[in-house]
């Protein structure tokens, strides 16, 4: 096979997964979850089931890629997470993060943008698996703590957006304010791509010239301690948040080329 004829299979791959994810999110809003919604049980069950069923749904569409050769992927330090109470926080190259990360992860909630709650292909997963809305910052970082505490898992993504290749990463203190609060399991997840590509700059059918490697790594907990020793929550906070930028910048030279 020509490597024209590859790049042609690839592209087409590539389309047809992105109509399969949103094809599949209409019928999960439409089929799936008014089923769920008339299963007895309390508030938290309901959204329990909800995430298994994005779970699942995320894992198959991963698989679907794998298959036809769009991507490769490895993950590294898989039993460190499914934990209860356990906030994990990634950085984030591509589009399909969230996506990979919930295909590994049975049940976890996530802070999505205000807008995609207006998003027919979006809608049902976000709201029958309790993902919390950014549109209020004050009451989306008590839905977080009130969420660990209870002995939930979070993936958050502090850049709050896609990183910008060969530009420094920004971090929002969000995920820092979080995490000190609820006092839980923080669990760092760093996501590789090569080559890059589903970045916010490009369009998704500007494929690479390969397909791409998606590789995660889990890192060790990190330990709170010596951050909520501070002399106040603002100073924990921001001291926390200095450190994930700076890890999350040291991880990314390490696995630059990772999958290469």
């Amino acid at each position: 096979m020509t490597a024209k004829i590859r790049y042609g299979w690839r592209l087409f791959a590539t389309g047809f997964s992105f109509f399969s994810f949103g094809l599949g999110g209409l019928l999960l809003w439409l089929l799936v979850f008014p089923l769920l919604s008339v299963l007895p049980g309390a508030r938290r069950q309901k959204i329990s089931r909800g995430q298994r069923v994005v779970h699942y749904s995320f894992y198959s569409f991963i698989g679907l890629m794998h298959r036809l050769g769009i991507m490769t992927y490895d993950i590294v330090g898989l039993e460190k997470l499914n934990r209860p109470g356990q906030l994990i926080i990634a950085n984030h190259p591509t589009l399909v993060d969230i996506v990979f990360l919930i295909s590994r992860i049975k049940e976890a909630s996530c802070i999505v943008k205000g807008s995609l709650w207006r998003n027919p292909f979006m809608r049902g997963p976000i709201v029958n698996a309790g993902y919390i809305s950014n549109s209020e910052p004050e009451s989306m970082i008590a839905e977080c703590v009130d969420w660990l505490k209870a002995g939930g898992s979070m993936i958050i993504f502090p850049e709050g957006t896609r990183s910008v290749p060969g530009k420094p990463y920004r971090f929002q203190r969000g995920a820092a304010a979080i995490a000190i609060q609820a006092g839980k399991i923080v669990t760092p997840v760093t996501i590789s791509c090569y080559p890059s590509t589903l970045t916010k700059a490009a369009p998704w059918y500007r494929i690479p010239y390969r397909r791409f490697h998606l590789a995660m790594h889990v890192g060790d907990d990190i330990a709170l301690d010596e951050f909520t020793g501070a002399s106040s929550k603002s100073i924990a906070v921001r001291r926390l948040n200095h450190y994930l930028q700076d890890y999350f910048t040291q991880q990314r030279e390490v696995y630059k080329y990772y999958g290469k």
